[in-house]
């Protein structure tokens, strides 16, 4: 009996030792796919727009760090791709901040839009806010209308930390911006050249005035840019329109309005995107 015992205790022995010497059926921690955006990367901010919960916080989170909205009382339309938020004159959709954005040096925007032209005043696309900056805000995207703009063209302003960039009057967008389709639009800054480069539909303008491109400190380059509050804190962002839908500080005028078109894919990049990557993104419409 004993050697009995003694023969099956071996055999259990050994069957035990040789699966636990087999390769098990599970990857190894370096085999796991890695995020392709992940938090610290290049893409600082990324709102796709298309969640299709009941719950309109959940339909606007940015998916890099998972900044849910603080406010989003935009409703969901088909967008360029899945969905996308629809603008209105009096609401906007609110952030705590853009996540580490603020601490770009250079950087990029990328978004696709859509709307045809309105009677109502400026349209805010989107603001960085900053309560030491002028009007509250270290940058941020305009759109006038009020007979300004039209079907083929478009009076644009974008801002960066106080520094007006205007396609006004004979520098006007020569492009449909407003002609009712989706259409993707890029602005690039570099400090490597203290210059922005905007792009429509995936190509760049060419042939703008210094005065829509070159980014200046003083009389000199603007070299690295500084997106934090003069507090030192991130801001809050608005996309959407500006401080004054959000119930942030800031101007209160009549004619400054949020923008009543589609927004889809916001973007916030850290760094300046070469052409072929802002191409990719409207390529695959992302």
């Amino acid at each position: 009996m004993k050697k009995n015992i003694r023969y099956i205790s071996l055999i259990v022995f050994a069957a035990l030792s040789f699966i636990s010497c087999q390769k098990m059926n599970r990857p190894d921690l370096g085999n796991y796919p890695k995020d392709a955006n992940p938090p610290g990367g290049p893409l600082k901010f990324y709102a796709a727009y298309d969640g299709t919960s009941s719950d309109a916080l959940r339909n606007a989170v940015d998916s890099i760090r998972a900044n849910f909205a603080a406010s989003n009382p935009l409703s969901s339309i088909t967008g360029i791709t899945g969905k996308a938020v629809q603008g209105t004159l009096d609401k906007a959709i609110k952030y705590s901040s853009a996540n580490d954005w603020a601490n770009s040096t250079s950087i990029s925007i990328a978004f696709w839009l859509k709307n045809t032209p309105w009677s109502g005043g400026p349209g805010f696309l989107f603001n960085l806010t900053d309560k030491d900056h002028w009007a509250n805000g270290k940058t941020w995207m305009l759109i006038e209308d009020q007979g300004q703009s039209s079907t083929t063209q478009a009076t644009v302003k974008f801002v960066l930390q106080d520094q007006w960039f205007e396609f006004v009057g004979a520098k006007k967008l020569d492009r449909p911006l407003l002609d009712g389709n989706w259409h993707h639009w890029a602005i690039v800054y570099d400090e490597t050249t203290s210059k922005l480069t905007y792009y429509f539909d995936g190509q760049a303008l060419t042939g703008l005035h210094p005065s829509l491109t070159d980014v200046k400190n003083g009389a000199n380059p603007r070299g690295p840019l500084n997106l934090k509050s003069g507090d030192g804190t991130a801001g809050q962002l608005v996309v959407g329109g500006w401080n004054k839908q959000v119930g942030l500080p800031g101007p209160g005028d009549g004619w400054i309005q949020g923008f009543n078109g589609g927004l889809d894919q916001f973007r916030l990049y850290g760094k300046a995107l070469s052409a072929s990557e802002v191409l990719a993104l409207f390529n695959a419409k992302l």
